[in-house]
């Protein structure tokens, strides 16, 4: 745990949001995973979304699902590219399988 809030501050202070390329936080837990587009500028929160809700589990299959998912919200307001934020999370197998399906759905980052 310790290790993983000290790669967040790392990873934070080098990444930033804004309405234009807002940064694209992913919080997992051992059930669900939870997404959300950030303004930093403002700090508002432009979309969110997640597994709890759409009924997927914190797994490859669900973080892929749930990439496709927060993809096409995404586009529906208008973003095709993001700043992607792990959270300090190791880019690896769930959040590896999301990152994957929003490239897949034509979102940049």
């Amino acid at each position: 745990m310790a290790n993983r809030l000290k790669r967040k501050r790392r990873i934070r202070a080098k990444i930033s949001g804004c309405a234009s390329l807002p940064r694209v936080s992913v919080f997992r837990s051992n059930r669900y995973l939870s997404v959300q587009a950030i303004n930093d500028a403002t700090a508002t929160t432009l979309a969110s979304l997640s597994s709890k809700a759409t009924g997927h589990k914190a797994n490859k299959e669900g973080g892929a699902a749930l990439g496709a998912a927060f993809a096409a919200k995404l586009k529906e307001v208008g973003i095709s590219q993001i700043v992607f934020d792990r959270n300090g999370y190791q880019y690896h197998g769930v959040i590896a399988a999301f990152g994957d399906a929003l490239r897949a759905n034509e979102i940049k980052f």
